[in-house]
């Protein structure tokens, strides 16, 4: 997601995605096209004894809109609040809280796997919700008591619409949470139970199946409905339960597995020079059938050069142009001692092909990539072994 950064909350940063901005006025907007229909349902559900011609009549409708959507997401932030105090707790911290076109998501830096912390992370987002909507209701019979807006019936009856609305839909959002549709709240609940008993690897599995169980039948609905951003949901759900059991999966799998013993050792390791040519370049990635290389000078590592990068040169220009020009400074590093799990969740955050491996001198020891961590999952599953820690021999 593309978000920006507006604030922090107790040493949490908050982030608006991009998306967020474009279904705030959508929520206002219909919010404020059905204000009568919702006002009625307000007046007899809750007895709430909302006028519905004061609040719509000029703008009304539209600036209560606006209001209630804007609660709503205040409602979604405290939600994840919830889930963060609660984590940090326990001490995950949190990266971030980002408000987006689906909710929000609270970014922890690493999931629990004590079934225990993950069940009391899980449950506190709706109990948060439950009790914002009960303080939105209390505020609401407090205002329909007291009336002390009774001289401007217009502000009276808004404030009871946005209260009484508010209070109806965080109570709404904490059940809608409680589905078990893997990885909403209900679905990491269900993974904590199925976690008592099975390792977390076999709980998470099970639990993504549910997940995309009611992920289908949520699209399902919304497509008979017609409703588009439950079909968002759904896909969204199903998408994300795929994803992080994938990732559950992998990291059991590498578990007791280092970056040593699947990278390619230095005495293995090609590597180019910085003032070799873009055209040698190329000759020598035909010839090796390597995409990308270190690039060392008087034995120190000064960069890496892909085959992207030379890509972005002129064949004309390709005679003239060194390494040099062209390789990447920035390098991004890891230590052989390290999880193999970790390189792969750097090379995904970074959205790069491979790590140079340097030890506790900056000497280069070797080179992992994408593929010589996918190798190393295909031989364990195919072994059927649960980790290759007590593996003598390094994999290649």
């Amino acid at each position: 997601m593309r978000s920006f950064r507006i604030g922090t909350a107790f040493g949490i940063p908050i982030k608006l995605d991009l998306t967020f901005l474009l279904v705030l006025p959508l929520f206002a907007y219909l919010i404020g096209s059905q204000i009568t229909a919702t006002a009625e349902l307000l007046n007899d559900a809750i007895a709430a004894g909302i006028e519905v011609d004061a609040i719509t009549t000029g703008l009304t409708p539209w600036a209560l809109g606006l209001v209630a959507a804007i609660g709503l997401f205040v409602g979604i932030l405290l939600h994840e609040l919830g889930h963060s105090f609660v984590a940090m707790r326990y001490g995950y911290p949190i990266d971030s809280i980002t408000l987006w076109i689906f909710g929000g998501i609270a970014a922890l830096s690493e999931m629990p796997e004590d079934w225990r912390q993950e069940f009391n992370i899980a449950i506190a987002g709706p109990i948060v919700s439950v009790l914002v909507g009960l303080v939105c209701y209390g505020l609401f019979v407090g205002v329909l008591l007291v009336e002390p807006f009774e001289s401007v019936p217009i502000v009276t009856f808004g404030t009871l619409f946005v209260l009484g609305y508010l209070a109806v839909l965080n109570i709404v959002l904490a059940v809608f949470n409680m589905i078990p549709a893997f990885p909403m709240d209900g679905g990491r609940i269900l993974r904590a139970f199925l976690a008592r008993n099975r390792p977390y690897a076999r709980a998470t599995e099970m639990a993504a199946e549910v997940g995309k169980f009611f992920a289908v039948l949520l699209g399902l609905f919304g497509l008979f409905s017609f409703n588009i951003i439950m079909i968002g949901v759904a896909f969204f759900v199903y998408i994300a339960a795929s994803t992080e059991a994938k990732q559950v999966m992998m990291k059991a799998a590498l578990e007791g597995v280092t970056v040593a013993d699947v990278m390619t050792p230095a005495e293995r390791l090609h590597t180019v020079p910085p003032e070799m040519t873009i055209s040698e370049l190329l000759q020598k990635m035909f010839t090796q059938r390597h995409t990308g290389y270190p690039v060392m000078s008087n034995g120190r590592p000064v960069g890496i050069v892909t085959l992207d990068d030379a890509r972005e040169v002129q064949p004309v220009e390709r005679d003239a142009y060194t390494v040099d020009d062209i390789m990447t400074r920035d390098l991004r590093t890891i230590s052989p001692d390290a999880d193999a799990m970790e390189a792969i969740t750097t090379l995904q955050q970074d959205d790069i092909g491979r790590l140079l491996v340097v030890d506790g001198f900056g000497t280069v020891v070797g080179l992992v990539s994408r593929t010589d961590l996918m190798t190393a999952l295909d031989v364990i599953r195919s072994s059927g072994s649960e980790s290759l820690g007590d593996q003598t021999e390094p994999i290649r």
